[in-house]
């Protein structure tokens, strides 16, 4: 097992990120550098045992909390403009690459899940800063909501963009493993909130990165549940169907629920997911 560390990352605005580290012992060149982006309401180390796999394949990895969840700063669920989590993800991708991905001459991977997904998919959709491959684990491309929702998401974002609510997801729906249900319901560190504004970004950019996608530029693979009752597949299922064959490699895992990596066996998942990384970055 490597040796994990955590430490705040300052932003420019002076807001304090957590992040942490799982490197690779020391003198062994990583051949590549793994940046995860969690979801909406959890935290990066729930991502430790993926983190401690990938290093058993020799990958370094990084991951942090965003704004308004985990060990990081803000408001839990808020975020103060339409763009803050873009810009965060855009000063945590320099860092890496300049103290980790540069000096070792390899490549940086970002692997997005559910809301991380959206944002690392948008990140990309915008060219806001080269990435060498980008990893999607059930991202939130389509939320799912109805005409009604989506003008009342918008009416809110506009007038009380900070008031937060309960994001309505159903804990007993992210695995079908009740020890991972369990874990989840009792971690102080995972909360229910969002504001309006974070549900009108998540609801208005997940169409922008579908309708991208026929022009995608960056290797990506893409991996989704078929039984998911978070978010909507029918995302997932319109970027894979739209993408060049030769940047975006996609599966279905049909019975699974949101959090693909943390089902009762995601021998699977793993298989596909260090497959497309052998190809990528060969050892």
């Amino acid at each position: 097992m490597s040796d994990t560390t955590q430490a705040p990352f300052t932003l420019a605005d002076g807001l304090n990120l957590a992040v942490y580290d799982w490197p690779l012992p020391l003198r062994w060149r990583p051949r590549a550098v793994l940046l995860v982006v969690h979801g909406l309401g959890e935290h990066a180390w729930r991502y430790d045992p993926l983190a401690q796999r990938l290093n058993e394949w020799g990958f370094c990895v990084r991951a942090y909390d965003q704004r308004g969840h985990g060990e990081s700063g803000g408001a839990r669920g808020v975020i103060p403009s339409d763009t803050v989590l873009l810009d965060d993800l855009a000063e945590v991708v320099d860092d890496t690459r300049r103290h980790i991905a540069q000096p070792w001459a390899c490549p940086l991977i970002v692997l997005g899940h559910s809301m991380g997904g959206l944002v690392a998919s948008t990140f990309v959709q915008r060219n806001m800063a080269p990435l060498d491959g980008l990893i999607l684990s059930s991202p939130a491309l389509d939320t799912g909501l109805g005409p009604f929702k989506k003008k009342l998401v918008r009416w809110l974002c506009r007038w009380a963009p900070n008031l937060t609510l309960g994001n309505g997801l159903d804990p007993s729906k992210i695995s079908h493993s009740p020890a991972v249900v369990a874990a989840y319901m009792s971690d102080r560190l995972v909360h229910d909130r969002i504001s309006a504004r974070l549900a009108c970004f998540i609801d208005s950019n997940g169409p922008r990165v579908v309708a991208a996608a026929r022009r995608w530029p960056v290797p990506t693979l893409l991996m989704y549940a078929g039984a998911d009752r978070l978010v909507s597949t029918r995302g997932s299922r319109a970027f894979a169907a739209a993408a060049p064959r030769d940047k975006v490699t996609s599966r279905c895992f049909d019975g699974c629920y949101h959090e693909i990596f943390n089902e009762p066996d995601p021998s699977a998942v793993y298989g596909m997911l260090r497959a497309w990384l052998d190809q990528r970055v060969p050892a």
